[in-house]
Protein backbone atom coordinates (compact mmCIF):
# COMPACT_ATOMS: atom_id res chain seq x y z
CA UNK A 1 0.00 0.00 0.00
CA UNK A 2 1.62 3.53 -1.10
CA UNK A 3 1.59 6.22 1.74
CA UNK A 4 -1.32 8.58 2.22
CA UNK A 5 -0.82 12.69 1.74
CA UNK A 6 -1.64 14.14 5.53
CA UNK A 7 -4.48 16.59 4.83
CA UNK A 8 -7.02 17.84 6.97
CA UNK A 9 -10.79 16.58 6.33
CA UNK A 10 -12.36 19.78 6.63
CA UNK A 11 -14.88 20.09 9.25
CA UNK A 12 -18.54 22.34 9.69
CA UNK A 13 -21.34 22.30 6.95
CA UNK A 14 -19.33 21.89 3.60
CA UNK A 15 -21.61 23.72 0.65
CA UNK A 16 -21.54 26.39 -2.22
CA UNK A 17 -21.94 29.87 -0.77
CA UNK A 18 -21.72 31.36 -3.20
CA UNK A 19 -20.98 31.01 -6.86
CA UNK A 20 -17.73 29.84 -7.78
CA UNK A 21 -15.17 29.58 -11.13
CA UNK A 22 -13.78 26.67 -12.45
CA UNK A 23 -10.34 26.81 -12.76
CA UNK A 24 -8.40 26.25 -16.04
CA UNK A 25 -8.14 22.50 -16.56
CA UNK A 26 -4.14 21.82 -15.50
CA UNK A 27 -3.83 24.03 -12.64
CA UNK A 28 -5.98 22.62 -9.57
CA UNK A 29 -6.82 19.13 -8.69
CA UNK A 30 -10.19 19.55 -9.56
CA UNK A 31 -12.44 17.73 -11.91
CA UNK A 32 -16.47 17.47 -12.89
CA UNK A 33 -16.58 14.29 -10.67
CA UNK A 34 -14.07 14.43 -7.70
CA UNK A 35 -11.62 16.68 -6.51
CA UNK A 36 -8.42 16.54 -3.95
CA UNK A 37 -9.67 16.52 -0.57
CA UNK A 38 -7.47 19.81 0.20
CA UNK A 39 -10.15 21.76 -1.88
CA UNK A 40 -13.32 20.17 -0.67
CA UNK A 41 -14.02 23.74 1.32
CA UNK A 42 -13.78 25.67 -2.13
CA UNK A 43 -15.34 23.49 -4.24
CA UNK A 44 -18.15 21.27 -4.67
CA UNK A 45 -17.83 17.56 -6.03
CA UNK A 46 -19.25 14.43 -5.81
CA UNK A 47 -16.29 13.05 -4.49
CA UNK A 48 -13.10 14.13 -2.69
CA UNK A 49 -10.26 12.00 -2.58
CA UNK A 50 -7.36 11.73 0.25
CA UNK A 51 -4.31 11.10 -2.11
CA UNK A 52 -1.64 8.48 -2.37
CA UNK A 53 1.96 9.71 -2.54
CA UNK A 54 3.92 7.89 -5.07
CA UNK A 55 7.11 8.97 -6.81
CA UNK A 56 8.25 9.76 -10.38
CA UNK A 57 10.57 6.84 -11.38
CA UNK A 58 14.22 6.63 -13.15
CA UNK A 59 13.65 9.24 -15.77
CA UNK A 60 11.79 12.45 -15.71
CA UNK A 61 7.97 12.09 -17.18
CA UNK A 62 5.55 14.82 -18.85
CA UNK A 63 2.74 15.80 -16.65
CA UNK A 64 0.02 16.11 -19.60
CA UNK A 65 -2.95 18.25 -19.48
CA UNK A 66 -5.01 14.93 -21.16
CA UNK A 67 -4.89 10.85 -20.72
CA UNK A 68 -3.07 10.72 -24.16
CA UNK A 69 0.15 10.61 -25.56
CA UNK A 70 -0.06 13.82 -28.05
CA UNK A 71 -1.83 16.29 -25.06
CA UNK A 72 -0.38 19.68 -23.82
CA UNK A 73 2.55 19.16 -21.17
CA UNK A 74 1.62 21.20 -18.19
CA UNK A 75 4.89 20.42 -16.84
CA UNK A 76 7.75 17.92 -16.36
CA UNK A 77 8.05 16.28 -13.34
CA UNK A 78 11.54 15.37 -12.36
CA UNK A 79 12.50 11.96 -11.85
CA UNK A 80 12.12 10.91 -8.09
CA UNK A 81 10.02 13.60 -7.10
CA UNK A 82 6.82 13.37 -5.15
CA UNK A 83 3.42 13.22 -6.96
CA UNK A 84 0.41 12.79 -5.25
CA UNK A 85 -2.20 10.24 -7.36
CA UNK A 86 -5.61 10.52 -7.05
CA UNK A 87 -7.46 8.51 -10.17
CA UNK A 88 -6.24 5.43 -11.71
CA UNK A 89 -7.80 4.51 -15.41
CA UNK A 90 -6.46 2.56 -17.59
CA UNK A 91 -2.66 3.05 -18.00
CA UNK A 92 -2.98 6.63 -16.61
CA UNK A 93 -2.94 8.25 -13.53
CA UNK A 94 -4.51 11.58 -13.08
CA UNK A 95 -2.88 13.34 -10.12
CA UNK A 96 -1.06 16.62 -8.91
CA UNK A 97 2.16 17.60 -8.04
CA UNK A 98 0.17 19.16 -4.70
CA UNK A 99 -3.26 20.43 -3.75
CA UNK A 100 -2.29 23.18 -5.38
CA UNK A 101 -1.19 22.49 -8.61
CA UNK A 102 -0.16 21.41 -10.94
CA UNK A 103 -2.70 18.62 -12.46
CA UNK A 104 -2.86 16.16 -15.51
CA UNK A 105 -2.16 12.52 -16.15
CA UNK A 106 1.18 10.56 -16.36
CA UNK A 107 1.34 7.10 -17.28
CA UNK A 108 1.04 4.25 -14.69
CA UNK A 109 4.55 3.16 -16.43
CA UNK A 110 6.36 6.44 -15.62
CA UNK A 111 5.64 5.86 -11.32
CA UNK A 112 7.56 4.27 -9.15
CA UNK A 113 6.36 0.80 -7.33
CA UNK A 114 3.87 2.45 -4.14
CA UNK A 115 5.50 1.24 -0.74
CA UNK A 116 4.57 -2.04 0.80
CA UNK A 117 2.25 -2.43 3.05
CA UNK A 118 3.11 -2.81 6.61
CA UNK A 119 3.46 -6.45 8.01
CA UNK A 120 0.96 -7.01 10.75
Amino acid sequence: MSDVAKYGIPTGVLGLKAPTVHPDEGSLPIRGDLAHIALADRYLVAHYVEPQIRAIGATETPLLLKASTDSETVATLAAGSSFEALDFSGDWCWGCVGADGPTGYVPITALSAPASAPAS
